[in-house]
């Protein structure tokens, strides 16, 4: 294996409970913008693995009207520096910006970069040159997963894996190759898959590995 490939929100940052709106998702406002624990340390030990890591992330809160273009480079640049600050480094970042209802015109069609489709994933391979089956795709998300079953990449899942997410995905043929609780687990998990050590086992249907 040669990269990984990141979704953003709910694996590099933490998502916000927008109390107006009543939801969880993506942060809008620059104080909501938070690294998740050990974050920076993880894309470290996947640096000095030798692998190179890409974010591919669907962010349609342009389209929709809840932030401004400035304020999602004001994210991407507190995301690097602390990054940086933990002595990791991200080679590249591929946003989807489109939304099929989105508020803005520009921004609404049903494209091919925003996943479940695997546009992004295509991007960043090519810009990393290496190959789909070459990649790790970590995400926290039942559209990650299938983007990256369908582009052909070992796929990871962060968070619980919970009895709905498992029969939608069974039925879809794409179940993870692990179940992570947090990045910095699922870097301890490709290090191991990566040195043969660790014990792999069948849990839930989903390889786990002891490490």
């Amino acid at each position: 294996m040669k990269a990984v490939l990141l979704d953003r929100d709910g694996v590099i940052n933490a998502l916000v409970y927008h109390e107006d709106a009543g939801v969880i998702d993506a942060p809008f406002k620059r104080s909501q913008f938070k690294l998740l624990p050990r974050v920076p340390e993880a894309i470290r030990l996947l640096n000095d693995m030798g692998l190179k890591t890409a974010i591919v992330s669907n962010q349609p809160g342009i389209a929709k009207g809840h932030l401004k273009p400035q304020m999602l480079k004001a994210f991407e640049r507190k995301m690097l520096s602390k990054i940086r600050s933990g002595g990791g480094h991200i080679d590249c970042i591929f946003y989807c910006l489109h939304h099929p209802k989105a508020r803005r015109p520009d921004l609404r069609q049903t494209c091919r970069c925003r996943k479940p489709a695997t546009g992004l994933l295509e991007l960043a391979a090519a810009e990393l040159h290496v190959s789909l089956a070459e990649c790790y795709m970590i995400g926290d998300g039942i559209p990650d997963l299938l983007a990256g079953s369908r582009a052909g990449c070992r796929t990871i899942f962060i968070g619980r894996w919970k009895c709905e997410i498992c029969q939608f995905t069974e039925a879809q043929h794409v179940l993870p190759a692990f179940v992570a609780k947090d990045l910095w687990e699922a870097a301890q998990l490709i290090r191991s898959e990566m040195t043969g050590t660790g014990q792999v086992t069948s849990s839930s249907n989903c390889l786990v590995v002891q490490i």
